[in-house]
C-alpha cells in the first residue's frame, strides 16, 4: 500500500503547484499543464499492462524496479531547470508509477483467503482514496512552504523505505514461477499505448481545444477509437494478451468495474470542483480550501475500518447501495452552498461524502474481484485501477467543460433582467453610483455597470457549480439500481471464473 499511496499522492499533489512550476522555468501555464498530462499518460500505458511485465520479468524484481523508476525519477523533477527537463523526467515517473496501484492490490489479494478480502481492500482503499484527497492539501503547504520542488523530493523517503519492505518480505507466488515469460505481443501493446496516451492527450486538452472545434481534437478521437477496437481484436484472439479482456466473462467483475468508473467520475470531479468553488467564488487561499477538502480523507478512513470487517458479515451489495445513497446525499448538500458560506458549511458534507466513498470502495473492490481465480487477480486489479483513473479523468474533463458552458447559459438568462425597464436593476445601479461617487470615484456610472456585471458573472459561475454538483448527486443515485447485478460475496467463495 506505500507505493500505491505514494504513486496516487502525486497524481495530484503537483496540481497546485503549477503556477510555480510555470513561473521558475519561464514557461507559460497552459505549457506547464504537461508536467501533468506527460505523467497521466505514461502511466496509463503502463497500468493494465502491469500483471504481464509481472510474468515477463517476475513480480518483485519489476516492482522493485518500478519503485526505484519513480524514486530516481522524483529526484530528476525536483532538480529540473527546464520545462523538457521536467517532462521528460514526468514520462519516466509515469512509466514507474503504472504498476504500483495494481500490484499492490494483487499483492493484497492474494495475500488473505477470499473471506478477509474485505479488511484487504480496507487497508489498501485507506492509501488509495485518501491520497489523491490530501495531495492538493500537502503540494499547497510544501510550495508556499518551501518550494514547489518538495513536491517531488517528498517521494524520496516513502520509496526507500518502500524498496526495503518489498525487498524484505514479498515473494512471487508459485504460479507465476510455474508460467515461465510469456511472448511479447508487441502489436497489442502499441495499439494500447496508442489509444490511451490519444484519449488522455483529448481529455486533458479538449476543453482548452474547444473539443470538436478543432481539427486536431477529431483526428485524435478517431485515431483514439479505431487503436482501441483493434486493441479489442487482438487481444481476443492472441493466445497470450498483454491485457487479458475475457475476464469481463465474469458478471461482478464487469458490473464492477464500470461501478468504479462512476465512482471515479464523481471522487475526481468534487476532488476538483469544490478548492475551484471555494477559490474562485468565496475567495479561499489555495491552502485553505484544500484544508476544507481534508475531512473526506478521515471520512473515508473511518468507513473503510468499518467495512472491512462488515463484508465478511453484510451482504457487500447493501454496503455498497447505503454508500451510494450517502455520496448522492452529499452532492445535494454541496449543491445547497452558497456565496455566504464558512469553512464549517463545507467540513459535514464532505465527511459525508468521504463516509459515502469509503463505503462503496471497500466493498465493491471485494465483490469485483472475489470470483477471480488468484492467477487472474494481476491482470483483474490493472484494468480496474485503468478504469478507475480513466473514470476521473472523463469526470474532470466533462464537469469543466459542463461548468464553462452552463456558466455561459446562466449569463444569458440573467442579462435578461438588467434592463431599463427593471425598477430592481436601475434601483441598485444608482445605489452603486452613489456609494462610487461619495468614494471619490472618478467614472461612478461606469465603474457601477463594471460591478454589477462583475456580480452576474459570479452568480452565473454559482448556479453552473449548483447545477454540477446535483449532477453528481443524480449520477450516483442512479448507480443504485446496478448493485442488484453483482453476485452476492459469501465467506467462503470458489476461485474459478464463471
Amino acid at each position: 500500500m506505500l507505493a500505491a499511496f505514494m504513486e496516487l499522492l502525486d497524481t495530484s499533489i503537483v496540481n497546485v503547484a503549477l503556477p510555480h512550476i510555470a513561473g521558475s522555468l519561464s514557461a507559460s501555464t497552459n505549457e506547464a499543464t504537461w508536467v501533468l498530462t506527460s505523467y497521466l499518460i505514461s502511466n496509463a500505458i503502463v497500468l493494465p499492462a502491469s500483471a504481464w511485465f509481472g510474468r515477463v520479468f517476475g513480480r518483485k524484481r519489476f516492482l522493485l524496479a518500478c519503485v526505484a523508476v519513480f524514486t530516481g525519477a522524483s529526484a530528476f523533477c525536483g532538480v529540473a531547470q527546464s520545462l523538457g527537463f521536467l517532462v521528460v523526467a514526468r514520462v519516466l515517473q509515469g512509466l514507474g508509477g503504472g504498476a504500483l496501484q495494481p500490484i499492490s492490490q494483487a499483492v493484497l489479494l492474494e495475500s488473505f483467503p477470499p473471506a478477509q478480502y474485505g479488511s484487504a481492500m480496507a487497508f489498501f482503499g485507506v492509501g488509495v482514496v485518501t491520497a489523491p484527497i490530501i495531495g492538493p492539501t500537502l503540494g499547497g503547504w510544501l510550495t508556499d512552504t518551501y518550494s514547489w520542488r518538495w513536491s517531488f523530493y517528498i517521494n524520496l523517503p516513502i520509496g526507500l523505505v518502500a524498496m526495503v519492505m518489498i525487498q524484505a518480505f514479498l515473494e512471487d507466488p508459485p504460479y507465476l514461477r510455474r508460467e515461465g515469460r510469456p511472448r511479447v505481443d508487441y502489436v497489442g501493446f502499441g495499439l494500447m499505448a496508442l489509444a490511451l496516451g490519444t484519449l488522455q492527450v483529448v481529455l486533458d486538452k479538449g476543453e482548452e481545444a474547444d473539443w470538436f472545434a478543432a481539427t486536431w481534437i477529431c483526428v485524435a478521437s478517431a485515431v483514439c477509437v479505431v487503436a482501441f477496437v483493434a486493441f479489442i481484436i487482438c487481444e481476443l484472439r492472441v493466445q497470450q494478451p498483454i491485457v487479458d479482456l475475457r475476464v469481463f466473462r465474469n458478471r461482478s467483475f464487469a458490473v464492477g468495474t464500470a461501478m468504479m468508473t462512476a465512482l471515479g467520475v464523481v471522487l475526481y470531479s468534487t476532488t476538483v470542483m469544490l478548492p475551484l468553488y471555494l477559490q474562485t467564488l468565496v475567495s479561499y487561499p489555495a491552502l485553505q480550501s484544500g484544508l476544507a477538502l481534508s475531512p473526506r480523507g478521515f471520512g473515508s478512513i473511518a468507513a473503510m475500518l468499518i467495512a472491512g470487517p462488515l463484508v465478511a458479515r453484510v451482504d457487500a451489495r447493501l454496503l455498497i447501495g447505503m454508500g451510494l445513497l450517502v455520496l448522492g446525499q452529499s452532492c445535494f448538500y454541496f449543491g445547497g452552498l452558497t456565496l455566504q458560506i464558512s469553512i464549517g458549511h463545507v467540513i459535514a458534507p464532505a465527511i459525508l461524502n468521504g463516509v459515502g466513498i469509503g463505503l462503496i470502495f471497500v466493498p465493491l473492490a471485494t465483490t469485483t474481484m472475489a470470483a477471480l481465480p488468484k492467477e487472474a487477480m494481476g491482470n483483474a486489479t490493472g484494468i480496474f485501477n485503468l478504469m478507475r483513473n480513466i473514470g476521473g479523468s472523463v469526470g474532470i474533463a466533462l464537469i469543466t467543460t459542463f461548468i464553462a458552458r452552463d456558466a455561459q447559459r446562466h449569463q444569458a438568462l440573467l442579462v435578461g433582467n438588467l434592463t431599463p425597464f427593471a425598477p430592481v436593476y436601475q434601483q441598485w445601479l444608482a445605489g452603486s453610483q452613489t456609494a462610487l461617487a461619495a468614494r471619490g470615484a472618478i467614472r461612478p456610472a461606469e465603474q457601477a455597470l463594471a460591478v454589477i456585471y462583475g456580480t452576474l458573472l459570479q452568480q452565473s459561475l454559482f448556479a453552473a457549480f449548483i447545477d454540477n454538483f446535483r449532477l453528481l448527486a443524480f449520477l450516483s443515485l442512479a448507480c443504485i439500481p446496478t448493485v442488484f447485478f453483482l453476485r452476492r460475496v459469501r465467506a467462503s467463495v470458489p476461485t474459478v471464473m464463471h
